[in-house]
């Protein structure tokens, strides 16, 4: 089970609802490399330095303030827990808003949570999971994680709700920075017709599923090619596409609703994309475990017998 890294209650009007907090996501064991030193292939280590000790062990540092140049207060455990705001213990809302809209902030998520509510405030957790799902609304909250309040968003989610932080709003950039038109653009109907039918072409719904990540996959058969001491294979990348121009704005529309429907129909009568997709990902993953594996075979190997296996991973070379 899943440790809970918050504990609190929801706050809004009179009601307190106590719940848990639990991280939604996890990185993923991907891909991952080390920082070697060129000349001995050696692994780079990072270490902790004081200037007048040296090295010391991690477990010798403190988290301190600089309030004043070259002068720090020592800050610890107690102290963050001390902090005189509700939303060290509670997840505070402000206000509800609108869950459609798109100008209310709520599109800049950083970090998104589930939670449990405890046996006791079960009923009123899920009597306001009702209220913002039948209504279509974003509750607007703060808490406090990790040391600094957050500005979140608290919506409904299968069967629990969602809580999302959010970036402050002098976190968010201006769009004014961007080079964007002030002119409004005159569609004709033919235009929004055509548009509107590609859309509906490549309608569907959302199936997580059905997605894998392809560049990993592509890098993945760049490493094994190193390591079998191959090339890389030399395929191009797919170029980029000329930017379509207003002149052939209708043909271009007209052929991607072809092209659209088509690919709906090869979909339709062939094997489902995510079954193929899923094999696809446990694949690779059983390969990076192989290579994993191999890898540390390799290493422990002794020069004598790396030296003797080369000439015949040479004679396999050139048999391919």
């Amino acid at each position: 089970m899943p440790r809970a890294m918050w504990r609190g209650a929801i706050q809004f009007g009179l009601v307190t609802v106590p719940v848990k907090l639990y991280l939604a996501t996890e990185a993923r064991a991907g891909l991952s490399f080390n920082l070697l030193h060129r000349e001995d292939m050696q692994r780079i280590q990072m270490r902790v330095f004081c200037p007048i000790h040296g090295e010391i062990p991690r477990s010798e540092t403190v988290r301190g303030f600089e309030y004043a140049k070259g002068q720090y207060i020592v800050i610890d455990e107690a102290d963050f827990e001390s902090v005189p705001l509700k939303t060290v213990r509670a997840i505070e809302i402000e206000t509800f808003v609108d869950a459609r809209s798109d100008d209310n902030g709520t599109n800049f998520v950083k970090q998104a949570y589930y939670l449990e509510p405890e046996p006791i405030g079960r009923k009123a957790f899920y009597l306001l999971k009702s209220v913002l799902a039948e209504e279509g609304l974003s509750a607007i909250c703060k808490i406090v994680l990790k040391d600094r309040e957050a500005l979140a968003a608290l919506n409904p989610y299968a069967n629990t709700m969602l809580l999302s932080t959010l970036y402050w709003p002098d976190e968010v950039r201006s769009t004014a920075e961007l080079d964007l038109p002030e002119q409004e653009f005159d569609f004709k109907p033919a235009e929004l017709q055509m548009a509107q039918q590609l859309v509906q072409a490549m309608k569907g719904d959302f199936v997580a599923d059905n997605y894998r990540d392809e560049y990993r996959e592509a890098l993945m058969s760049v490493i094994e090619a190193k390591i079998a001491g191959q090339p890389a294979a030399a395929e191009a990348a797919e170029p980029i596409e000329a930017p379509t121009k207003i002149a052939d704005l209708m043909s271009v529309l007209e052929a991607s609703v072809a092209a659209a429907r088509e690919s709906r129909a090869q979909r339709g009568s062939g094997v489902s994309g995510g079954a193929g997709k899923a094999a696809a990902g446990a694949k690779s993953e059983g390969k990076v475990a192989d290579i994993k594996a191999g890898s540390k075979r390799s290493r422990r190997k002794p020069a004598a017998a790396a030296e003797a296996e080369a000439p015949k991973q040479e004679r396999r070379r050139k048999t391919a």
